[in-house]
């Protein structure tokens, strides 16, 4: 039984990031794993939600969106003070300690102790799918959609490897692809795309129990 089947479990929002990237997707997705959503575009927005999910999109640009919206310092407050986030690909980016292949002016939001290669799945055509075993959803693989996606190339102990690209899959074969350390949650690939909303429903989970 999950916390979301429990009567009690404490009630929860859970915002997402909408200045890039698949917004109403990850919306969706969450409002089916049974917490309430909204769309964080101004500090008071992130004020009014328990949890965040940084979706992907273009990780150099959503830097630079984060500082014109005045929502940078405010996250990284929010990340030190211990609100759980979830970073998907270009998120993954943001929540990383450091970044292989980043821009000289690029930043990040911190706060897990990886590094991850930006772009290193290759261009979009390099783009791919599999079935990826992930212990901690159950049984079944999840369908993992890779785009132009970063994958974790050192992670601290304090880093938990939830998911690694199964052999037959050329350089990517073992790299990991799902971490978690505490509060913070962070997937190469776009699980709001697929219709399989266990990762949200796990990250939801994260929330209520935070």
């Amino acid at each position: 039984m999950t916390a979301a089947s429990v009567p009690d479990a404490r009630q929860v929002t859970v915002g997402v990031l909408a200045l890039q990237g698949d917004v109403r997707e990850h919306l969706h997705a969450l409002r089916t794993a049974g917490v309430a959503t909204v769309a964080v575009r101004r500090p008071a927005e992130l004020d009014a939600v328990d949890g965040l999910v940084l979706p992907g999109g273009e990780s150099t640009t959503i830097d630079k969106l984060l500082r014109i919206f005045d929502l940078r310092d405010p996250i990284r407050e929010r990340l030190a003070q211990g609100m759980p986030v979830y970073g998907s690909c270009a998120g993954m980016i943001l929540l990383a300690d450091s970044i292989v292949g980043g821009t000289a002016d690029q930043e990040t939001l911190g706060g897990m102790a990886i590094t991850v290669r930006r772009n290193a799945f290759g261009r979009q055509v390099d783009s791919f799918e599999c079935d990826l075993p992930m212990p901690a959803l159950g049984d079944i693989p999840v369908h993992a959609v890779f785009i132009r996606a970063p994958w974790v190339e050192a992670t601290d102990d304090a880093v938990k490897v939830l998911a690694r690209v199964p052999q037959g899959h050329d350089a990517a074969s073992g790299r990991a692809v799902a971490v978690r350390q505490g509060n913070l949650l962070a997937t190469s690939f776009h699980p709001e795309v697929t219709g399989d909303h266990r990762v949200h429903a796990y990250f939801a989970d994260m929330v209520r129990h935070t």
